[in-house]
């Protein structure tokens, strides 16, 4: 059971002014939910036609695990919330892909893309990277802690980051067209659920990764395939301004919205957007072979990207202001 000087040291405290943005985005929820009574009731009294299977895991988990894991106690190192990183077979994995043979850099390029490339995004409740690991889909949150846990049990520290984006991202709207109810709550939503990517200090120096986004979903929507390195922010995330923040950990209570809306209200409509995902994938994959594989579409598209030189217009919220934490 956690203690509460392990949940202040490890940063499991929600920051001050997030706790402000979910009572924000709480307001907005109610509001939404007020104006959407009959549509939700008529929602669950229907028959759902939607049919989404479960991707199969495209990889093999390693079935020798060890025994004598050391209890990792430095910062960034040691396990956290919803991060295992001393679970045998977190450690098993993190083995087979070269901990302990390659250095630092070339150890969390492995495990940046198979996290990318395997782990398939699924909106679903919060849980530990075993499962994650073991079902082989999650949410962008899930991903980043595969990925953090298995650099830490390579002892490479890593941690999350956080902010807040000002509109629906670009790979999830087309998801949505199957749950349009489900986009008026997630835009409701805008400053309650946030989006992360992955840090690991390597060489003095804290890299991005954003794994969030498998290549099939960044061509289906016309983004370059982001590497080990690229952070997501300006290329095509943008978040509202100064909600950035850092942790050790994922803040207690950061799953309790998403599991409200999966588990309570319209679970038909995460059916509709989890299939909406997986046509993102399908599309992508035609659009990556017509394009003569990923190495020529991601030329292609980062050409584009330097042509288009987009931007996006951002307002800041005069109630809502968080400090950028290093």
């Amino acid at each position: 059971m956690l203690t509460p000087r392990e949940i202040k040291s490890k940063e499991m405290i929600p920051p001050r002014l997030m706790v402000k943005m979910n009572i924000a985005g709480a307001f907005s929820l109610f509001k939404v939910l007020l104006t959407s009574l009959g549509t939700i009731k008529a929602m669950k009294a229907a028959k759902v036609e939607t049919v989404y299977l479960q991707p199969t895991r495209p990889y093999t988990l390693p079935t020798s695990l060890p025994s004598d894991i050391p209890h990792a106690t430095q910062k960034y190192l040691r396990l956290t919330l919803f991060c295992d990183s001393e679970a045998p077979l977190v450690h098993a994995l993190a083995k087979q892909l070269g901990a302990g043979q390659k250095t630092p850099w070339e150890f969390a390029q492995a495990a940046f893309e198979f996290t990318k490339r395997n782990i398939t995004l699924e909106v679903i409740p919060m849980d530990d990277v075993v499962p994650t690991l073991e079902r082989g889909t999650g949410t962008c949150i899930h991903k980043i802690s595969v990925f953090i846990a298995l650099c830490r049990a390579a002892g490479i520290p890593g941690r999350y980051k956080f902010f807040a984006l000002t509109m629906l991202d670009a790979w999830m709207e087309p998801a949505m067209t199957r749950a349009p109810l489900m986009k008026k709550w997630y835009d409701a939503m805008g400053l309650f659920l946030l989006h992360g990517e992955g840090e690991v200090y390597i060489d003095g120096k804290w890299i991005p990764a954003d794994v969030g986004a498998e290549p099939t979903r960044q061509a289906n929507s016309g983004m370059p395939i982001t590497k080990l390195g690229e952070d997501s922010i300006g290329l095509w995330l943008f978040p509202i301004p100064g909600t950035m923040f850092r942790r050790e950990s994922i803040p207690l209570g950061l799953g309790l919205p998403s599991r409200l809306l999966m588990d309570y209200l319209v679970p038909s409509s995460v059916v509709g957007i989890n299939a909406g995902i997986m046509e993102q994938i399908r599309n992508g994959e035609r659009i990556i072979r017509e394009a003569g594989g990923e190495q020529a579409y991601d030329a292609l598209a980062r050409k584009k990207r330097r042509q288009q030189a987009p931007r996006a217009d951002l307002q800041a919220h005069d109630s809502i202001v968080f400090e950028n934490e290093k």
